[in-house]
This record gives C-alpha cells, sequence and structure tokens, in this order.
C-alpha cells in the first residue's frame, strides 16, 4: 500500500497567492484584520488575511493545529518567544514561515502599505489560544473556539 504524504502547507499557501483567483474579493478593513476562509480540504483549510498599517494579533497558539503562513504583498512582523521575550521576525512579500502544532505567535503590520497573507492549517482550526507575557511567563488570556470568536 502506498503512503501519501500530506501537502506541504507553506506549498499550498503559494498556490493561494494570487487575490484575482480568490473565491472572495480581497477586502481591508479600517475597524479590524480582515479575514475570509478560502478553502476547506480534507486535509487543510486556507484563510486569507489582510492587514492595515497597525492591525496585528495577540500572542496566541492555533490550538494544536499546524501550520504555515505567506506574506503575498507588503510587510509583517512576526513575533515569537525566546528566552521569556518576544523576537520579531520581518517578513517581506514573497517570504513565508511553516509551523509546529505548538507554536505560538504574534503578527502585525509595523510598515506604512497594507500587507496580505494566506495562512494554512492542519487539521483545520478548531480553537485558538490567546496569551499574555508576564515576567518572561506564557499565561492563558483566553480559549477561543470556532464558529463563536471567529
Amino acid at each position: 500500500m502506498t503512503r501519501i504524504d500530506p501537502p506541504d502547507l507553506l506549498a499550498v499557501a503559494a498556490r493561494w497567492a494570487d487575490p484575482a483567483r480568490w473565491p472572495v474579493p480581497l477586502r481591508f478593513d479600517p475597524a479590524q484584520r480582515w479575514y475570509a476562509r478560502l478553502a476547506a480540504e480534507a486535509t487543510h483549510e486556507v484563510w486569507a488575511l489582510s492587514w492595515l498599517p497597525g492591525q496585528g494579533t495577540d500572542l496566541h497558539d492555533h490550538g494544536g493545529s499546524e501550520g504555515a503562513f505567506l506574506v503575498v504583498a507588503g510587510t509583517l512582523t512576526e513575533e515569537t518567544v525566546s528566552g521569556g521575550r518576544l523576537r520579531p521576525h520581518r517578513l517581506a512579500a514573497g517570504a513565508g514561515r511553516r509551523f509546529g502544532a505548538r507554536h505560538v505567535h504574534l503578527v502585525t503590520n509595523r510598515g506604512d502599505r497594507p500587507a496580505v497573507s494566506v495562512h494554512v492549517y492542519r487539521p483545520a482550526l478548531r480553537r485558538m489560544t490567546r496569551y499574555r507575557l508576564v515576567a518572561g511567563q506564557l499565561l492563558v488570556a483566553e480559549v477561543a473556539e470556532a464558529g463563536v470568536a471567529w
């Protein structure tokens, strides 16, 4: 019997990098980050996000899902926890990142131009935990459930 390997999530994100081919129109919302699910497959789901300057996420995980994201336009800054501190990583258009099921990060558009990204999760997102970093320790702030929080 042949084993079928799951798709590389960053490669999946790259296949969705053209907003003109999305099933929903790209939008920018001045009140909050815009997001839309582009696809739900048996092995993964794909989301599009837009980020106006200053928009970002809280510190969060992906509820046990592994994933990847690709910056399609603009520049995003991902911050991860290392040594009890947030460490920034700048990602310009064309740059992407794979992450495991225990990855905790926050993502922000620190630039002066809008940004767009594609995110892929395996399995589909069912919950996300939001954290606070206090004195070098991650503390749970909230657990958000799919269908309720997004």
